[in-house]
């Protein structure tokens, strides 16, 4: 089968397994990719496609089959979204009153503070993150660190001794 036999198929049936697909499919996006991925295994295997009538059965045939692969995805994705929500489902909230004040912290300060003590990491591994250099990464540091230690006392919740930062550097490290 040449590019003009293909073409000709394509004219010929294109429509009919649209129909098949979107009467089987969830979404019209889906009854696409399926359409598309017949088509796609046709091109692949041209040499196989039967002519004429035969080609629109075999064609019903392949998409049948992709159906049934697109299915199975599906349901895959569906199993493991589940999972991730279970998973993610059971709520750590916290409502201490430094979870209060770190929650009204700037964004850029909490993502600092954040990549430090929760992700671990060190200066320059938080410049590769944001795309900055070391310096500036230094510098929003310490200004993120003061503006939390000052929430703090300001709340009433800082219990720290006054000369130890709220982060130390071996923290960074």
């Amino acid at each position: 089968m040449d590019e003009e036999d293909f073409a000709d198929v394509y004219a010929a049936t294109h429509r009919a397994l649209l129909g098949y697909a979107l009467r089987r499919c969830d979404t019209p996006e889906d009854a696409a990719d399926v359409v598309a991925e017949t088509f796609t295994i046709a091109w692949r295997r041209a040499a196989e496609v039967p002519s004429g009538d035969e080609a629109r059965l075999w064609l019903f045939g392949v998409a049948r089959r992709v159906l049934a692969n697109h299915r199975r995805g599906v349901r895959r994705h569906e199993h493991k979204t589940a999972a991730l929500r279970a998973e993610l489902s059971a709520p750590v909230h916290d409502d201490s009153p430094v979870a209060e004040v770190f929650h009204a912290l700037p964004d850029r300060d909490r993502e600092l503070l954040t990549l430090v003590a929760w992700e671990g990491l060190s200066v320059p591994e938080i410049a590769a993150v944001l795309g900055c250099s070391r310096n500036a990464v230094s510098i929003r540091l310490h200004r993120a660190r003061k503006r939390f230690a000052r929430a703090l006392r300001a709340a009433g919740v800082d219990r720290r001794e006054p000369d130890r930062p709220v982060l130390s550097r071996s923290e960074l490290a």
